[in-house]
């Protein structure tokens, strides 16, 4: 098929050189027409955005051919930004969180939902490997029944990083726990109940310190996210745990060193026999992460051509923003 024409909106997003380096990478796939840059006093480096065409939004949204629109702004400006769009009636990658009250992403969704649009959400785990391993384990009925869930993102920044972070109430939680909540909804849809807890480290304003416990039926799953822990993004795991036996993920990813070729690793432990493993503890290869972002970037093309189902549903999306507000204090 002929290459999808994408823009991107905004540079302020933390993730945003990082997508545009996997759009550029993935050429035969996208021809990415421009890029619009928002004021910024003090930007990341910009060699991923050499050689591009500087254009206002209005310019971009009017470019002949454009079919879809890459989300990077600066998280106060996501939804409000990615609405424009939807309104022309592009597909688009949107970066997260969705915002930090329901109703104007609720309204984003349903305007996706609409015009038959296609959006994806900037949730990077979506697309790695051991995650999808451990999904499969799920479908395949190899846990048995969930009843724990641990998950944990955490790093350590700076007071530059964490003057950004205190705009937010939800701190930590809110910005890094997203991407736990987006695999524990995926595994285990709407919780009963969410609890927040929010703590501070430091009297500077910034909740640093979440944790969240999403009740189910028969499980509770735990989240934390702190921005305060030493070399904390080699310890970010999941562990899911269930009857028939538990799936382990550690580290996530090789974050420290985006080049190197390690191959990701799930520990598996079965009570019983199935048809792809016997009882007792595996370590699976589950091979190389094919970079960040270049994967899902992929599947987005693909439900934008009419290949696939997007994985990731309208309603899906809709509930993982609900369960993040209440998981980071926005909601009781």
């Amino acid at each position: 098929m002929s290459r999808i024409q994408i823009g991107q909106i905004g540079i302020g997003h933390e993730h945003a050189s990082g997508k545009m380096d996997a759009l550029r990478g993935l050429s035969d796939v996208y021809e990415v027409v421009g890029i619009v840059e928002e004021p910024g006093p003090d930007w990341p480096s910009r060699k991923a955005y050499e050689g591009l065409q500087r254009m206002t939004e209005d310019e971009l949204l009017s470019t002949p051919g454009l079919q879809a629109v890459a989300m990077e702004t600066n998280n106060t400006e996501l939804v409000a930004t990615a609405t424009r769009c939807m309104e022309r009636g592009l597909h688009m990658h949107m970066d997260k969180p969705g915002g930090e009250t329901l109703e104007p992403f609720r309204r984003l969704i349903d305007g996706c939902r609409e015009r038959g649009l296609a959006i994806q959400l900037g949730y990077m785990y979506r697309s790695n490997p051991a995650i999808k391993f451990c999904l499969q384990a799920l479908r395949e009925g190899w846990l048995g029944e969930v009843f724990e869930i641990h998950a944990v993102m955490s790093r350590y920044d700076d007071d530059h990083y964490r003057r950004f972070l205190a705009r937010f109430p939800g701190g930590a939680m809110y910005n890094f726990g997203s991407h736990l909540i987006d695999l524990v909804v995926a595994m285990m849809g709407r919780p009963q109940n969410v609890v927040s807890f929010r703590k501070a480290t430091r009297d500077d304003g910034l909740n640093d310190n979440g944790l969240a416990v999403l009740e189910y039926p028969r499980a509770t799953a735990t989240i934390r996210s702190a921005v305060v822990e030493a070399d904390g993004m080699k310890h970010r795991r999941l562990t899911v745990c269930g009857t028939k036996g538990t799936a382990e993920v550690y580290p996530l990813e090789h974050p420290w060193d985006r080049q190197r070729l390690d191959p990701l690793h799930v520990r598996l432990t079965l009570r019983e026999d199935n048809e792809e493993y016997a009882a007792g503890t595996h370590i699976v290869n589950v091979g190389v992460m094919n970079g960040r972002y270049e994967d899902q970037l992929v599947e987005l093309a693909r439900v934008i051509n009419g290949q696939i189902e997007n994985p990731y549903t309208y309603d899906h999306d809709l509930l993982v923003q609900e369960t993040l507000l209440a998981a980071a204090g926005y909601t009781k």
